[in-house]
């Protein structure tokens, strides 16, 4: 059974196996796609693989859509090189749920892969055909928070993005030059509307990306390189729209045990790809079966079904609540929670650690008992019923081989919003109540623990990627396991910074809890245990 174009036609094999297969004519539906696209997307990860191709399969199965789907990558070439290409443009999904089951399909729906590179002219002329063809209407984007960046953290232009800034967008060569060229050169078809989608996880992800593109766009303009007309029409939502999206699936990296499954199937060539950008493929994806994607309802040149197979059209105001029920309450919090506590107590998956009674009532207290009081309820998708899911399938999903180790990767940068808005809450509502929090200071005080990189059995770890690393290891370097002396004033400074927890944990009357708990964890090996022992009993 091989996976291209060829393989996926003979049926018989793929079908006996149990696998569903694209029920449309994929052969009409490229030709048709490429007279007249409607949907290209930036970044050919796992995600899209995953989601956004497996919502469009529904949508041709069942006759509704008559376009695929056109992928773009601008970060790593050879995701393209090495797995479309040789696939056809084919994946296979893999659905991994909870209760052990595993449903299988080939994804038929990308009908066109392209590398973001100009020095490959071929492409990149027929990506410049795509975006300046009327019929587009919407080009979507999962390239990661980091990839909108125009700024270093000290307010600095990138170097990379100055040189763009001064080539122009003939010559623009970095990944949001490129795409900002491709919208220059639809502005100069006739200022074409189109939706400027961000897919990826970030909060308000439509203005991360507005403010990346009027910045080239106004650049350009100073520099006399293209007309403030281009400013005008990136800035024109009847024109140019970039709407926010809340999007929520976990797609891990390809697992062992599913090439296995596969390989027993009869399927061919699934030796894992790890890319030089460090970038692990497979001919197949593996993903949980919770799926969510909210999309702001501003598409000018009208949108695509995408609510005929799940996805929600909704107004801006009820994206942010649906992303803060999630970020800041239901989902991103217990995941935190569970990554540090799991780095600290020796686990290597995440769905090891609900088997845990004691973290699972951790995971239970963060979300359930001190985080669904505050959230807002934003109408569409009830939070009691989301954080159910969570807690009870797809965390404890044994398939989903997510690791503390990765989700603990810059903590630093994520407490603020996932603990902080909901310490803001209480204060606005009900001040009294922080007093009453446990597991949020709990969390807190086991993250300070967490950043000596020694384990509660008094083992040295690796501290998980984090951009103020230095900085708190600076902080840190004279706490050790087993003296607790002076180790409250050596973080007091830390607890004050509302860059790290969202608020001043002094003003907010938590910094003595989490001081507390601090001390108890260093007191030796177990203590770590020991406290959560003690606080959640």
């Amino acid at each position: 059974m091989k996976l291209n174009e060829q393989g996926v036609k003979n049926r018989a094999p793929w079908e006996a196996a149990g696998y569903s297969l694209p029920e449309f004519d994929r052969d009409a539906v490229r030709k048709n796609t490429l007279a007249h696209p409607e949907w290209i997307h930036f970044g050919a990860g796992n995600i899209f693989r995953a989601f956004q191709a497996n919502v469009m399969q529904k949508l041709l199965n069942r006759g509704i859509a008559k376009t695929g789907l056109l992928v773009a990558e601008g970060f790593d070439y050879e995701i393209i090189e090495k797995l479309n290409r040789k696939v056809d443009d084919y994946s296979i999904l893999v659905t991994l749920k909870a209760d052990g089951s595993v449903e299988k399909s080939v994804t038929g729906s990308i009908v066109g892969s392209y590398v973001l590179d100009r020095g490959d002219e071929e492409s990149f002329e027929a990506l410049r055909g795509i975006f300046t063809n009327p019929s587009l209407k919407m080009a979507s984007f999962t390239i990661t928070e980091k990839g909108y960046a125009v700024k270093n953290p000290e307010g600095e232009i990138l170097p990379a993005i100055r040189a763009d800034f001064e080539a122009g967008p003939d010559r623009a060569s970095c990944y949001l030059g490129k795409v900002v060229s491709l919208l220059y050169a639809r502005f100069l078809a006739g200022e074409l509307p189109i939706a400027m989608v961000s897919m990826d996880n970030c909060s308000h992800n439509g203005d991360k990306l507005f403010a990346a593109v009027d910045a080239f766009a106004r650049a350009w303009e100073e520099a006399g390189l293209a007309p403030k007309e281009f400013t005008e029409y990136v800035n024109n939502r009847e024109k140019v729209s970039f709407p926010w999206s809340m999007i929520d699936k976990i797609t891990p990296r390809p697992d062992a045990k599913v090439t296995e499954i596969l390989k027993a199937d009869g399927v061919e060539d699934l030796d894992l790809i790890v890319t030089g950008k460090h970038t692990y493929l497979s001919q197949f994806v593996n993903a949980e079966e919770a799926e969510y994607l909210v999309i702001e309802d501003a598409f000018p040149n009208g949108k695509l079904p995408l609510d005929e197979a799940g996805i929600i059209y909704t107004a801006r105001e009820t994206v942010d609540k649906v992303e803060k029920m999630k970020v800041c309450t239901c989902l991103n919090p217990v995941h935190t929670s569970l990554a540090v506590f799991g780095c600290l107590l020796g686990y290597e998956k995440i769905s090891e650690e609900m088997k845990d009674e004691l973290l699972k009532k951790l995971a239970y207290r963060v979300g359930e008992t001190e985080g669904l009081p505050v959230v807002v309820d934003p109408g569409i998708i009830r939070p009691k019923d989301f954080l159910k899911e969570v807690l009870t399938s797809r965390i404890p999903n044994p398939f989903m081989p997510d690791t503390p180790q990765r989700i603990a990767t810059d903590t630093s940068q994520k407490l603020s919003i996932r603990f902080g808005e909901t310490i803001k809450a209480y204060r606005a509502a009900d001040p009294e109540k922080l007093g009453e929090l446990k597991a949020l200071p709990l969390v807190f005080a086991g993250w300070l623990r967490y950043l000596l990189g020694v384990d509660d059995s008094g083992k040295e770890f690796e501290i998980s990627p984090d951009p103020m690393l230095p900085f708190l290891s600076e902080k840190m370097k004279g706490i050790k396991l087993g003296q607790t002396e002076g180790a409250s004033d050596a973080v007091s400074s830390l607890l004050k910074n509302e860059a790290i927890f969202g608020v001043d944990l002094f003003e907010a009357g938590l910094a003595g809890q989490v001081t507390g708990y601090f001390e108890s964890m260093l007191k030796g090996p177990g203590a770590v245990r020991e406290t959560l022992e003690k606080v959640l009993s």
